[in-house]
């Protein structure tokens, strides 16, 4: 890897993915387009100055009938492949510490997480609730479907779930299921992080943390997937 220091190229990657064009336009040759590509490989090359070619081979597919949408997965691939190799590299660079009663540091960093989904955010927590939707529901990015994966608030949450979705013609889905009691936001099938407290009221009172779940990602990933194949679908 070049000079760049570590923790500023992952910043960099990350605002890379988080304002990727949506694939239905990426194979047009707009200005933004253009930008975010040429972006995208001073990154990639900044990271590992021999994916160089790599990157040359993908973009050189770009264009051509039937085979632009296979190079942009290995193009994404290869962006977040760079990601979670600094994030391995860089300890505790996806995790925080927040004290009791710094209720709005909480809901940021949880709110930074949110932004960064593209396709998909599924939440896992017993207790999300109608002020749980007001809250953070309102910074996901349209086109990304939403997963709630809850138990106790049902009586709250559905209502303000409806309104929500009426309002904003938002997907949502809601689902409920018995023996689960942890709190994970999974984004794009890629992330995830765990909270220590309901999303509702993360440092209302006592400190909580907000981690990023990396060795142990694809086992989370699949337990909390199947819970959702199995739940009892709301709406």
């Amino acid at each position: 890897m070049g000079s760049v220091p570590k923790e500023r190229l992952l910043a960099e990657i990350e605002d890379i993915i988080r304002n990727m064009p949506p694939h239905a336009t990426m194979m047009q040759p707009t200005p933004e387009c253009v930008a975010w590509f040429g972006r995208a490989c001073a990154a990639i090359e900044s990271w590992d100055q021999y994916k160089g070619p790599i990157v040359a081979h993908y973009l050189s597919y770009f264009g051509i009938p039937g085979t632009g949408g296979s190079s942009i997965m290995r193009f994404t691939m290869l962006l977040h492949q760079a990601r979670h190799d600094l994030l391995a590299q860089l300890p505790a660079s996806g995790s925080v510490a927040i004290s009791g009663g710094m209720v709005f540091d909480y809901f940021d960093e949880v709110r930074k997480v949110i932004e960064l989904a593209k396709q998909d955010l599924l939440f896992v927590d017993p207790y999300l609730d109608a002020d749980f939707v007001s809250r953070y529901l309102p910074f996901v990015a349209v086109g990304v479907s939403i997963r709630l994966l809850a138990r106790e608030k049902l009586a709250t949450l559905l209502p303000a779930v409806d309104a929500f979705a009426q309002q904003t013609s938002r997907k949502i889905e809601v689902r409920s299921v018995a023996g689960f009691h942890d709190r994970y936001l999974l984004i794009d099938g890629v992330s995830c992080h765990q909270s220590g407290a309901s999303f509702k009221d993360g440092a209302k009172k006592s400190p909580t943390t907000l981690t990023q779940i990396l060795d142990a990602f694809p086992a989370v990933q699949k337990t909390y997937e199947d819970l959702w194949t199995h739940a009892q679908v709301h709406r």
